[in-house]
């Protein structure tokens, strides 16, 4: 159960009490069937399992995940990159993720140290911002992607959004379907991409802000 002097961002525990005056026990396994959430914990619980049981996490990006990101797109194929992106080389990599993080905000997936997938939001300061994600292949059909999406959705709510808004390949049904899963509709119909809006007014997003234990 989460206390309220613990938050979990990246598999460790971070004592809080320094700061909160707080104490209590701290959370010391995946089971999050009694929590009730506190005050420290982030838009969405950061823990979650795949389809197989096993157990990712997932948090801001942090400048420090810059290597691993970047390692993630190197290795990423070809069936994973939609409309152009990622760039083909590292360097270019580097230069697109530079101007992703100078201009909006971003999240990663984690299994273990490793990142395994990346939601990105340009520009912050947009009422109803773009963004794009990305899944490494060996990741792909664990509910990796869905949970990124779920994570976007309470945190561009917290962060006051109004709205998201992204770009998909007509081809792409299978992302298409996840979008709409979670409450996208189509608002633009091009030649070979459709353009989609979740409204953060939406009733999903209140489920997905729940407790811990309460939420979706």
């Amino acid at each position: 159960m989460f206390a309220l002097n613990v938050t979990w961002l990246s598999g460790e525990r971070i004592d809080m009490s320094a700061n909160t005056g707080t104490t209590g026990a701290a959370c010391t396994a995946w089971d999050n069937s009694e929590c009730q959430g506190t005050p420290y914990c982030p838009p969405r619980c950061p823990r979650f399992e795949g389809k197989d049981d096993t157990l990712f996490l997932t948090r801001p990006y942090e400048s420090d995940d810059r290597d691993a990101l970047v390692s993630m797109y190197a290795d990423l194929d070809q069936y994973s990159r939609s409309m152009g992106l990622p760039p083909a080389t590292v360097p270019k990599i580097e230069d697109w993720l530079e101007r992703l993080h100078s201009n909006g905000w971003s999240l990663i997936a984690l299994d273990g140290d490793r990142v395994i997938g990346h939601v990105a939001v340009v520009p912050a300061d947009s009422s109803e911002p773009e963004f794009l994600i990305f899944v490494h292949q060996a990741y792909q059909n664990h509910g990796i992607g869905t949970e990124l999406i779920k994570q976007l959705i309470a945190y561009a709510d917290d962060r006051d959004h109004s709205g998201l808004t992204l770009e998909v390949s007509k081809g792409n049904k299978r992302a298409i379907t996840v979008y709409e899963n979670v409450g996208f509709d189509v608002t633009k119909r091009k030649l070979s991409e459709l353009e989609m809006e979740l409204d953060l007014e939406h009733s999903l997003v209140r489920r997905l802000r729940r407790p811990p234990a309460d939420r979706v």
